[in-house]
């Protein structure tokens, strides 16, 4: 199995370009949201199993073949490893197909778009030692981009004080 490091971006794009494509990630998912809402379509039973140990919280979850996953924004650089099937994964930065197993390393900032060709069993390893889940959601997801700039900037002048 090959660990793929995609923090680093494998093409010359401006900061303009990925944030357009960002934007329209944002809007896919808002649009899928309301879609939801209204009926128009059917939200697909994912399920999550949630593990623990010392100092590292272990995420799974199964994402059925035909399936559009649009995940959020996460604040941390993080492991993601599939270890079934075959997805097509887009984000403001690249877009690959990957074949199970495969295990890549995502960066900061980034939010994926998920189309599932083959049933899924897709894994992500975040580093805490908590175990509450909406207290590691505090930590490893921001609402958008603008938090996810204001956090590193403060953060950034911390390190001055």
């Amino acid at each position: 199995m090959e660990i793929v490091d995609m923090s680093v971006t494998e093409q010359c794009m401006t900061s303009d370009t990925v944030n357009i494509i960002r934007s329209k990630i944002s809007s896919l998912a808002d649009c899928m949201i309301d879609n939801i809402k209204s009926g128009n379509m059917q939200e697909q039973d994912c399920p999550v199993t949630h593990r623990f140990s010392s100092g590292c919280y272990l995420r799974e979850i199964f994402m059925p073949k035909g399936t559009v996953i649009v995940g959020k924004i996460h604040a941390t650089e993080h492991f993601n490893v599939i270890l079934t099937g075959d997805v097509t994964v887009v984000t403001a930065e690249w877009t690959k197909r990957f074949k199970a197993p495969h295990t890549f390393i995502s960066g900061a900032g980034v939010q994926k778009v998920v189309y599932i060709h083959e049933d899924c069993q897709w894994q992500t390893l975040h580093v805490t030692n908590k175990k509450d889940i909406e207290e590691i959601e505090k930590d490893v997801i921001v609402k958008d981009y603008d938090q996810l700039e204001t956090d590193y900037l403060l953060n950034k002048c911390k390190g001055l004080l």
